[in-house]
């Protein structure tokens, strides 16, 4: 063990060294990580065989405590690995990852297939000792036994050997997929240089091309005479198609944010049709009809149809409504005084009306938003809003851990009475190139008894909360767009879930543990409070009178919540449908191995039911889906919609009491701090919310939200 001092990776105390982290630290680290685990659960396996011989009754602490302790020492390393391919990605880390990839998920498979662990966790759930567990107990054990069948521990010979190589397979699959989106975003760039081609750009967005071009050499460029650099990253590729007059330029960025990852050495369409098939011989040699069967078997709705039946029920909610917003938008866009389109509306043209129509109909634009809501305003307002809510302090601890850019930021989380609770980083920039587009949370920690922190007590858990808003420029704070502000919001849902539980099981402390579906509603949660007063109030701050949001542009905000929804409610079903649907399809091969039917095949048959204006025959946006191709969501992207149900509903608490009352407020938050985001994965999400609630969800107040209630009637 000479090497632990060197190897930051492989710490078992403390924060992890981001900065001192390299590429040629994970092999080494991951291989000597796993020889250890693998000599220690031979001795766990050899000393479970020796109770069940003995006994027969082995106990929580002889199968379970150890395996989370085996989880634990080898997701550290594993996970500080997965967090840099996530935000500082590079080549060498990638081919480092790579060659140890395979060997982490053998190991996850020894441990999921383990006859004997199996047999022992069996016999607890059997026997004497399982009365003597707490629910909570018992929980994880439930989940513990449906893993390892999901692991394949009832396959043998030929099949299991095929489960694993599956695995493996899936694994890298995932990783390739990642690595072709991000390369294919990065590849693309439309350096502009006469201003009539950024016609109509507001200035942050100048700006920020500005600064791309000069970073791409261009070292004289400028927000006022150019050249511009404009990229498939959002923060750059959003405000263009939103405001860019040149049509013909929207729709060559358009195609090409459409077509990522579909060509040459970068097409994830081979990938895709890999990764499906995969999935459903997985699921059937675990003995599921399909991969949607197998996922549902461990969320929260009972099955395919109950899923279908809920997204069906939005759906007829908002298609009509959709059809109307189109035909709204058309009649604007032929009708405009000054720059009136007589071609029918294509894909290109969407967000562009959409924002002009906004703009006359609200009297305010996106763009126009933005001065408003400096990012340390926001961040001040939004941990105000957690201290009112739920009793927790938010402090600055910047310097006090090592980061692994500079832009990355460090927070510590107090309770009541000053003791700290958690604590978190927060990446918010985006950085082309090396860091994945979208926003998430992930835990760095978790919560934990048994793993004791470095002052004794539980391990404390830490979060990292990731975005990709525009960085600074012109020497001014980042200026968020109000969506970026809800995705602030959203994502520091999800590190509250997991940083104020009060679970010690560290299996089921915060998210851990939490069925797929139930664990949006922590976060789209807290976006309800992006539309009460009080708290855009405590947000905003234009960026150079100081100036709260004026009472006129707030009423425009929330006149505007419920604008285009049908449309924005039917897109959300689109990707649904179609993850559903390739997760349910028949075998997708014939004897001679071609395609029966396509991925985007597939795709195009459910956007004839869920889209108002078809994609493009060529589109391929499935390419980029990593949500469902290399994240968690397959067969679970529903489970934004599903969540979204318990969100609106759970804030509809808070409705009901009155948000003006801020005793009643403040009673009801601490009620959602103590079910919501204490039990983490200890109890049922259904459960959970009917302790909070007092009975069991509805879509209404989702439909009241979205204004589509008159449509669902």
């Amino acid at each position: 063990m000479s090497e632990e001092p060197q190897n930051p990776l492989l710490s078992i105390a403390g924060l992890p060294a981001w900065n001192a982290i390299r590429p040629e630290h994970v092999e080494p680290a991951v291989r000597s990580v796993l020889s250890e685990l693998d000599e220690a659960l031979g001795e766990l396996e050899a000393s479970l065989e020796a109770t069940l011989a003995a006994s027969g009754q082995p106990g929580w602490q002889d199968v379970v405590e150890p395996l989370e302790r085996l989880g634990d020492r080898l997701e550290r390393p594993w996970s500080a690995i997965r967090h840099l391919m996530g935000v500082r990605n590079s080549e060498p880390l990638r081919e480092a990852h790579q060659a140890v990839q395979a060997e982490v998920v053998a190991f996850g498979l020894r441990v999921g297939q383990s006859a004997v662990i199996h047999r022992a966790l069996g016999q607890l759930r059997s026997g004497a000792a399982w009365e003597g567990l707490d629910p909570a107990q018992q929980r994880i054990v439930d989940a513990l036994l449906r893993d390892a069948e999901h692991a394949g521990v009832g396959l043998e010979g030929a099949a299991r050997e095929r489960f694993n190589a599956i695995q493996a397979e899936l694994a890298q699959l995932g990783t390739g997929f990642t690595n072709h989106v991000l390369d294919a975003t990065k590849a693309f760039s439309l350096t502009l240089r006469d201003p009539a081609e950024v016609e109509g750009l507001p200035d942050s967005a100048r700006e920020l091309a500005a600064q791309a071009a000069r970073d791409a050499g261009e070292a004289d460029a400028s927000a006022e005479k150019g050249p511009w650099r404009i990229s498939l990253d959002l923060p750059s590729f959003r405000p263009f198609l939103d405001n860019a007059e040149r049509r013909d330029l929207r729709e060559q960025l358009y195609r090409a944010y459409v077509l990522r990852a579909s060509t040459g050495e970068l097409d994830n369409g081979p990938l895709i049709e890999k990764i499906l098939a995969l999935r459903t011989e997985m699921a059937r040699l675990l003995g599921y009809e399909s991969y949607a069967a197998l996922s549902l078997s461990s969320k929260m709705a009972p099955d395919v149809a109950a899923v279908e039946a809920l997204l069906e029920r939005l759906r007829d909610a908002s298609i009509d409504a959709a059809r109307a917003e189109l035909e709204d938008l058309a009649a604007f866009a032929r009708s405009h005084p000054t720059r009136a389109q007589t071609e029918p509306l294509a894909l290109w043209d969407v967000s562009f009306w959409a924002e002009r129509l906004r703009e006359d109909r609200y009297a305010y634009s996106e763009e126009e938003l933005r001065p408003w809501f400096p990012l340390p305003v926001v961040l001040e307002g939004l941990f105000e809003l957690a201290e009112r809510l739920f009793a927790v302090r938010v402090e600055a601890a910047d310097g006090e851990a090592p980061v692994w850019h500079d832009d990355v930021r460090f927070f510590r989380v107090r309770d009541e009475s000053g003791e700290q609770v958690a604590s978190f980083y927060l990446d918010a920039y985006s950085r082309p190139g090396e860091k994945n587009g979208g926003a998430w949370m992930d835990d760095c920690l978790g919560r934990s008894g048994l793993l004791s922190g470095e002052e004794g007590g539980p391990r404390l858990p830490v979060a990292h909360v990731v975005c990709n808003q525009a960085p600074p420029v012109g020497g001014k704070p980042s200026c968020m767009s109000f969506m970026e502000v809800q995705t602030l919001f959203h994502e520091f849902g999800h590190a509250l879930q997991h940083m104020l539980t009060r679970v010690d099981y560290g299996l089921a402390s915060g998210i851990r543990n939490v069925e797929w579906d139930a664990v949006e509603l922590a976060s789209q949660f807290m976006e309800n409070w992006c539309y009460q007063r009080d708290t855009v109030n405590r947000i905003s701050a234009h960026v150079d009178s100081g100036e709260p949001l004026p009472d006129a542009l707030f009423a425009k905000l929330e006149a505007a919540r419920t604008y285009r929804a049908g449309s924005d409610m039917l897109r959300q079903l689109y990707f649904a449908f179609t993850d559903l649907a390739l997760h349910t399809r028949a075998d997708s091969r014939s004897e001679e191995g071609s395609a029966v039917e396509s991925a985007f095949d597939i795709q195009q048959r459910v956007a004839e039911r869920t889209t108002v204006l078809p994609p493009l025959p060529e589109d391929r946006f499935l390419c980029s889906f990593s949500h469902i191709f290399a994240g968690g969501y397959a067969a679970g992207y529903y489970s934004y919609k599903w969540a979204e149900v318990l969100s609106a509903d759970a804030f509809g608490a808070f409705e009901e009491v009155g948000l003006a009352d801020a005793a009643a407020v403040r009673e009801t938050g601490r009620r959602y701090r103590d079910t919501v985001l204490a039990l983490g994965g200890s109890v049922h999400p259904m459960d959970v919310f009917e302790e909070f609630r007092g009975r069991a969800p509805s879509p209404d107040a989702l439909l009241r939200h979205a204004g589509l209630v008159e449509a669902s009637a």
